[in-house]
């Protein structure tokens, strides 16, 4: 299930984030790559432990936990602290293909979760960069994102992916993953379509019809079912 999710943060948030991350320090993007990862990154991070990072990374999970959309896909149980890349043309950055670590831990909180979905938050405009773009493949093929700055992707973190070669400009983003309470990916898109419904309904019929209040008790008790907390 690969799911775009617009306005995560506005315009006004996203050049906030970029004045700060201009003026911050970066370092060598292997750094927090796995060995197979490493092998094939090239880029720039910021240093995931600096204060930069981790204020700007605390603003995006408060984005997210209030964004309805978001929750109802990812039903999310814990969120890695967000993390923050760019890739610039001139220095040849790419990400050639590679499946992300099955288990995450970060060392300042003792967090540790297991990567169910990751996340790519695009903080360039699609016109700021030529080439770039995340391709995610899954059994339907491969699939070439590149989304306005402020919106953002979650993919099934076991998918094999990449980012391909800058030829010009810079792309900035947040990249990080997350648990879900609902284990199973089969499971999690039910919820999410059941859900998707359910919210067409109200629109039409309101929240107080008999037949929505019956899916939505069907929704809760499938989530009841499945979910680990």
């Amino acid at each position: 299930m690969l799911i775009c999710i617009p306005d995560v943060l506005s315009k006004s948030d996203v050049a906030e984030f970029r004045r700060i991350m201009d003026a911050a320090g970066w370092e060598d993007g292997r750094s927090t790559a796995g060995a197979q990862s490493a092998l094939v990154k090239r880029n720039e991070q910021l240093p995931p432990d600096s204060d930069v990072a981790r204020a700007l990374g605390n603003r995006i999970i408060s984005a997210l936990t209030s964004n309805p959309r978001f929750v109802s896909a990812a039903i999310p149980l814990q969120i890695f602290p967000p993390l923050f890349n760019r890739y610039v043309s001139s220095d040849g950055h790419h990400f050639g293909v590679h499946v992300d670590n099955a288990v995450r831990g970060d060392h300042l909180t003792g967090m540790r979760i297991r990567t169910d979905l990751s996340v790519t938050l695009f903080l360039s405009e699609p016109e700021e960069y030529e080439g770039g773009e995340l391709v995610i493949e899954d059994n339907y093929g491969s699939h070439e994102v590149k989304l306005p700055a402020g919106h953002l992707v979650l993919y099934p973190a076991s998918s094999l992916h990449l980012v391909t070669p800058l030829r010009a400009g810079m792309r900035v983003a947040s990249f990080f993953w997350l648990q879900s309470m609902i284990r199973d990916a089969h499971a999690r898109s039910m919820i999410f379509d059941l859900d998707s419904a359910i919210q067409s309904l109200v629109e039409r019929l309101g929240r107080d019809d008999p037949e929505t209040v019956k899916l939505t008790g069907i929704y809760h008790n499938l989530i009841r079912y499945w979910a680990e907390v």
